[in-house]
C-alpha cells in the first residue's frame, strides 16, 4: 500500500537483546519496511560484513536497507540508500557520490535543518527525538508539536524518531508524518518479531495517512522511490552534483 505509514528499524548492537542479526531477521518477519544499519564508531569492515548478511534477507522480505553515515559501505554492499547524521557529509556531496536511484535521508533536529536538508538533496528527513529516550539521555524531547510543524512545512517525507512505540505511535502519526523510526521498541524486546508485528498493527490501524508517503521498498528495491515523481528530479540532482563539485551550496 503506497500511502501507508512505514516502520524503520535503526540498529544498535548494544540494545539488541537477542543479538543484532537475529533481532533484525526477526523484525523482517514482523513487518518493518526499512532497516537502517548503524555502527557508531565501528569499523567499516564490520558494517560491510553485516550489510552483506542482512541485505539478501531483507530483499527476500521486500524490505529496503539503508546504511547510516558510510556512503562507501552503502555503495560497496549494494544497499538501497544512505542515511546521514548531523556530522556526516553534506547532503549535496553525498548525493553526488551515491548511485542513481539510491535513497538519501538526513537526521534533523529543527525546521531550518529540515528545509536545508531537503533543498540540498535529501529524499526524506528523520526528526527527533520526539519523546524521552535512552539514546539521548539528559536532552529534553522536542515533542509532537514541533514534529507537526515540520511535517506541514517541508515538501518531503518526515519520519519521527525517539521514544516511539505501539503506545504512542497514534499521537505521532496523527501529525501526518510518514512513519516512525525505532530502536529499542524492537531490538530490546525479548521477541523482536512480535514487537515488530505489534507496531505494524498499531500503525496500520490508524485512520490517518501520511502527508508525503515514504517510498515503498516493495516496489522495486533501490529504484523504488523513483516510481513516485517528486520535485527533486533529475535536473535537481544535477544541480546538487554541480554545487558539490564547485564547493557551493545548491540552491533550493
Amino acid at each position: 500500500m503506497e500511502d501507508r505509514f512505514q516502520i524503520h528499524l535503526i540498529t544498535d548492537r548494544r540494545r539488541a537483546r537477542i543479538g543484532l542479526e537475529p533481532a533484525v531477521f526477526a523484525a523482517l518477519r514482523g513487518g518493518v519496511d526499512w532497516v537502517q544499519l548503524r555502527e557508531k564508531g565501528g569499523p567499516a569492515a564490520g558494517l560491510y560484513e553485516t550489510a552483506l548478511r542482512v541485505i539478501p534477507e531483507a530483499r527476500r522480505s521486500g524490505v529496503g536497507v539503508l546504511i547510516n553515515d558510510r556512503v562507501d559501505v552503502a555503495l560497496a554492499a549494494g544497499a538501497d540508500g544512505v542515511h546521514l547524521a548531523a556530522r556526516s557529509l553534506p547532503p549535496a556531496v553525498a548525493r553526488s557520490l551515491i548511485a542513481e536511484g539510491m535513497l538519501l535521508g538526513v537526521s534533523v533536529h529543527g525546521l531550518e535543518e529540515a528545509r536545508r536538508a531537503v533543498e540540498t538533496g535529501a529524499d526524506y528527513v528523520t526528526f527527533g527525538h520526539v519523546y524521552p529516550t535512552a539514546s539521548k539521555p539528559g536532552l529534553p524531547p522536542r515533542g509532537v508539536r514541533e514534529l507537526a510543524e515540520i511535517v506541514e512545512s517541508v515538501e518531503a517525507p518526515v519520519l519521527a524518531v525517539g521514544g516511539i512505540d505501539a503506545s504512542n505511535a497514534a499521537e505521532v502519526l496523527s501529525t501526518g508524518a510518514s512513519g516512525i523510526a525505532v530502536i529499542s521498541a524492537i531490538l530490546a524486546a525479548g521477541d523482536p518479531e512480535e514487537a515488530a508485528r505489534r507496531l505494524r498493527r498499531a500503525v496500520d490501524s490508524l485512520p490517518h495517512r501520511p502527508r508525503h508517503p515514504m517510498p515503498d521498498p516493495k516496489r522495486g528495491g533501490r529504484d523504488a522511490h523513483k516510481a513516485q515523481p517528486r520535485e527533486r528530479g533529475a535536473r535537481r540532482r544535477q544541480t546538487h552534483r554541480a554545487a558539490a563539485a564547485g564547493g557551493e551550496e545548491a540552491p533550493g
